[in-house]
């Protein structure tokens, strides 16, 4: 198992079992377990991890909250059209070779 995959079922554990029993506390969206997830599957582990963390630390009451999406850096060169794969994520620019990563809900 790497430990992409094991980080992933760390905090998927985390989101079935542990988290209802706390309630509903995260002052952000996407939640910071759904941002861990957002995060690991799209950057490497280690800025991931450390990401998460930070963000973690942040959900408190002297942060504001919001809405708080994951910035992973990407160097986009082509383009496919017409691929018959299902879109899981968005990638929205915020600056050069930095994007947004927004979850697709529905089925495209």
């Amino acid at each position: 198992m790497t430990l992409k995959k094991l980080f992933l079922k760390l905090v998927k554990f985390y989101q079935y079992f542990i988290s209802p029993a706390l309630g509903n506390n995260c002052r952000y969206h996407p939640t910071c377990s759904e941002y861990a997830i957002w995060e690991i599957e799209n950057d490497n582990i280690f800025s991931a991890f450390f990401k998460s963390a930070l963000r973690i630390l942040r959900c408190n009451q002297l942060f504001k909250g919001g809405i708080d999406y994951p910035v992973v850096k990407r160097k986009i060169t082509q383009i496919i059209y017409g691929k018959k794969d299902k879109i899981k994520y968005f990638l929205v620019p915020k600056e050069k070779d930095k994007y947004y990563v927004i979850k697709v809900y529905n089925e495209w």
